[in-house]
């Protein structure tokens, strides 16, 4: 790995850790740290301010999974290693999940995984998106969704023999998206989790 290489995987990690839903409420005189669940994740946005905001928070998320793992074809080259990429992808996600301007704590990961994966896996990108949405629609339970889309990306990525690099950072993405959402899962088993549309916690 050379030193633009590293360099680039430097800035996945810090364009990672863009709080884009935090900034988003904050221009609105709202700190998404003190209202509703206090994650400062695109569905809390959305519950919080409404749709509109909590759309345009999900899609900078997105965008700045996408620009992380672009970023080494921009500074090494059009040519990159997946291994490169896959860390890229990983570390767009932690920074999102702990960002240094946050004092190292952040969202859940969905959304910016899901930009850095639709760039370097899109076709399995879209089997988890299609899990996503179907799960949401039949249950209402957002915190459902982004487990199974979790699960779903990396067994996608394996059974589409996408290079192991990228099925590695997939499986360790997904884990990592599980295990932030493990107050969910401990919830959805209780019977206590709430829906979309009724005070669900993100």
């Amino acid at each position: 790995m050379n030193a633009r290489e590293l360099l680039a995987l430097c800035g996945a990690f810090l364009v990672g850790s863009i709080p884009f839903s935090l900034l988003i409420a904050r221009r609105r005189g709202v700190d998404l740290r003190t209202v509703g669940s206090g994650n400062v994740g695109a569905t809390n946005l959305a519950r919080s301010l409404g749709f509109g905001p909590g759309a345009a928070g999900f899609l900078l998320d997105a965008v700045k999974g996408a620009v992380a793992v672009l970023l080494p074809r921009l500074l090494a080259g059009p040519v990159v290693s997946p291994v490169v990429e896959g860390l890229a992808a990983i570390l767009a996600v932690v920074g999102h999940i702990a960002s240094p301007f946050l004092g190292f704590k952040g969202g859940k990961g969905v959304a910016t995984g899901a930009g850095a994966f639709a760039v370097i896996a899109p076709w399995a990108t879209l089997a988890a998106v299609v899990v996503f949405a179907a799960a949401v629609g039949l249950t209402r339970v957002v915190g459902l969704g982004s487990v199974l889309a979790s699960v779903t990306l990396p067994a996608a990525s394996a059974l589409l023999r996408d290079d192991r690099a990228i099925t590695v950072s997939a499986v360790v993405v997904g884990v990592v998206v599980i295990v932030r959402h493990r107050s969910n899962l401990a919830r959805l088993m209780r019977g206590t989790e709430n829906r979309l549309g009724k005070g669900d916690r993100a």
